[in-house]
């Protein structure tokens, strides 16, 4: 079962110890001294929440605070800053960076505790998005899909799928693959918008597979720009030796062990530029199709429909 995970950055060890005492028997508990190691720290481990202090030494709170909610992948994650007593200025530069709320020191901690759970509860009603990457999930990307629909305009969706992942889980383990999946979602985050303007869109269905949207088009300049940022990223994902071979030995679904290429990326784009479609089932089923042809090219590689129908 999944233990909640929780941060604590504060440069003061008693505090550390206490917040340690008081949150360890409920919840999986980190510590980081300073911000900029508290920052690596919720890269490493992706907390649930996160509580820091606003005195810090290398990156104080409000600079940590900031670092944290300006990036897609970690905004969500809720964050309460600790104040000292009576410093109301504090408290005002915690919440102006992005903080989700605020205690003072010396705290009580069943109040914390308290505060923990509420705020908790509170993400996870209000958070529509894939727990691993954070983007948004299936209601958002059904409401998006309707959306194009509803607009009339010509549209593209891109589906995008990791080619040869399983045999990667099977000989990595399932926390290097999440990582995989992770540096797809920031890769799609670092390209889409740039590429695809204020109005793009992307999403987790699930697993490796994520879609986006942009403009009709761009859509193929959007496409060969993320397969480039993939294809340069995917060899460190390997260790030296796999690497340097270029494969490797893994079992595939009947569990015969064979070579595996290095993982590779297919985008396949549904565009209503070709086809009337009037339902979204239309497009996951479009979108479906063309992941498995584009599979099939055994390299990184996008395929559009250009079917008339």
């Amino acid at each position: 079962m999944h233990k909640t995970k929780i941060l604590t950055v504060d440069d003061d060890p008693d505090i550390l110890d206490v917040l340690e005492l008081t949150l360890s028997e409920y919840y999986q508990v980190f510590q980081a001294r300073d911000g900029k190691s508290g920052l690596e720290m919720v890269h490493q481990k992706t907390p649930d929440l996160i509580i820091c202090d606003y005195m810090m030494p290398v990156m104080n709170g409000r600079e940590f605070c900031k670092a944290v909610k300006k990036d897609l992948l970690l905004r969500h994650i809720p964050l309460i800053m600790l104040t000292g007593k009576g410093e109301v200025h504090d408290r005002i530069g915690g919440i102006e960076a992005g903080a989700d709320d605020y205690i003072v020191k010396p705290f009580d901690p069943g109040e914390l505790l308290v505060r923990i759970k509420s705020i908790l509860k509170r993400t996870v009603s209000t958070l529509d998005a894939n727990p691993l990457s954070h983007l948004p999930g299936n209601t958002s990307i059904m409401e998006e899909f309707q959306r194009c629909i509803d607009s009339g305009k010509i549209f593209a969706v891109s589906y995008a799928d990791l080619d040869k992942f399983k045999a990667y889980n099977d000989k990595y383990g399932f926390e290097k693959g999440d990582e995989v999946i992770r540096e797809l979602a920031r890769i799609l985050i670092k390209v889409v918008p740039d590429k695809g303007g204020p109005n793009a869109f992307i999403g987790h269905i699930g697993g490796d597979d994520m879609v986006f949207i942009v403009e009709n088009d761009v859509t193929d300049e959007v496409c060969r720009e993320v397969i480039r940022e993939f294809n340069a990223k995917a060899p460190s994902f390997y260790s030296p030796e796999d690497r340097k071979a270029g494969y490797i030995i893994s079992k595939d679904r009947q569990g015969k062990e064979q070579k595996f290429g290095l993982l590779s990326l297919s985008i396949g784009v549904v565009s209503n530029s070709v086809q009337k479609i009037t339902h979204v089932a239309q497009i996951s089923e479009i979108g479906a199709e063309l992941k498995k042809y584009a599979k099939g090219f055994e390299k990184s590689n996008f395929v559009r429909d250009k079917r008339q129908k």
